[in-house]
Parts: structure tokens; C-alpha cells; sequence
């Protein structure tokens, strides 16, 4: 019943917190869209390897460590960062007369494991994020931390993600060949979609300075 409960618990929270519109689920929509579920799948797969080991090493240490509230801010100054970077670059992509950005998802779908891995692996607002699930989850009691048992949360988490991504993409996907959106929405708008994520970022960054200074 406890490997059940750590499974279902990891699922749980890493599905609801892939369904956000991020990053990593527009990349990989953008793969998705321009090659094959194959190409999806192996960058899904990369993905999560990297979730995977932050998860695990973030459970372990959660229950020695708090956050550090700068290196918090750190983190998220480094997102807001990375992703006005993805913006400027998607905008220079759509804005060229070659159509750059397809040659850009091309590359991306052509090494998506790695891609995923690489993309993945500088996603450092999940480390904050699972540092305070995993504080939370132990301290609460919904999950035991013995070696099996984190293995089988861990389990659950990814399979959580993979499925929530999926969710996710093919739900854009659909919302294309319905024509709720055109063709080529994400294509000439992807950057706005970026730099709306950016603005989104440092708001949270003000409103956590604020709240620290006020406390």
C-alpha cells in the first residue's frame, strides 16, 4: 500500500505541474510537430532522465536542507534570463525570410534526445520546485523515503511528467488541425509565448523580493 501511495503521490504532483504551458512543453511540441512521436518520445526521454536524478537528489537532501531564499532568487533570475534568450532567439527565427525557425525545430527533432537532455538540464526553476514538494511531501507524511520507496516515487514522478506533457502537446496539437488556431500560430508567435513566460517570471521575482524585504 505505501509503494502504491508513493507512486500515485509523485504522479500526482509532477502531472499537475507539467500541464503549465512551459519551455519544455513548447519545445516539444515544436519536435512533435515537425518530425514524429519517435522524435517526441526521445525527447521526452531525455527529459526526464534529468528530472529524474534532480527529483531523487533533491528528495534525499530536503530533509537536511531548506531552500536558501537567495539562491532561490538566484534561480529565478537565471529563468527569466533564459527565456527572454529562447524569445530574442525564436523572434530572429520568424522574422527571417528563410524561415529559420523551421530549421531550427528541424535540428531540434533530428537530436531530440540530446536536446531534451541539454534543455532539460538548465530548466534550474525545478530545482526550487522540487526541493519544496519533496519538503513537503516528507514532512507531511505522503511519502516514505527509504532507498525502495524514493525509487518508486521517483517512478511515479516521471511517469507523471511524461504523461502530462503529453497532455499537453497533443492537446495544442489538436487545437491546430481543429482550426481553433492556425497552422502557423505557434510558428509566428512563439516568441511572444516566451517572452509572456519571462514577464510572468519577473513579476514572481518582484513579489518574492517584496514579501522577503516585508518579512
Amino acid at each position: 500500500m505505501k509503494a502504491l501511495k508513493n507512486i500515485l503521490v509523485g504522479f500526482a504532483v509532477s502531472f499537475i505541474g507539467s500541464i503549465p504551458l512551459g519551455y519544455l512543453n513548447l519545445i516539444g511540441f515544436q519536435i512533435y510537430s515537425t518530425s514524429n512521436l519517435n522524435q517526441l518520445n526521445l525527447y521526452l526521454i531525455g527529459v526526464l532522465l534529468i528530472e529524474a536524478v534532480v527529483i531523487y537528489t533533491t528528495l534525499k537532501l530536503s530533509s537536511k536542507v531548506a531552500m536558501n531564499p537567495k539562491w532561490k532568487n538566484m534561480i529565478s533570475i537565471f529563468s527569466f534570463i533564459f527565456l527572454i534568450g529562447i524569445a530574442f532567439l525564436t523572434y530572429n527565427s520568424t522574422s527571417s525570410q528563410e524561415n529559420s525557425l523551421e530549421k531550427y525545430n528541424s535540428s531540434l527533432s533530428y537530436s531530440a534526445f540530446i536536446s531534451g537532455i541539454i534543455l532539460s538540464s538548465i530548466n534550474f526553476a525545478q530545482i526550487p520546485f522540487w526541493m519544496s514538494w519533496n519538503l513537503y511531501l516528507t514532512n507531511e507524511n505522503y511519502i516514505v523515503t527509504s532507498k525502495k520507496m524514493s525509487l518508486l516515487y521517483v517512478l511515479g514522478t516521471i511517469s507523471g511528467t511524461y504523461f502530462g506533457m503529453l497532455a499537453i502537446i497533443f492537446s495544442i496539437d489538436s487545437a491546430q488541425n481543429n482550426n481553433y488556431i492556425s497552422q502557423n500560430f505557434f510558428a509566428n508567435n512563439i516568441w511572444l509565448i516566451f517572452l509572456g513566460l519571462a514577464v510572468f517570471q519577473l513579476i514572481q521575482i518582484i513579489k518574492n523580493n517584496f514579501i522577503t524585504k516585508n518579512n
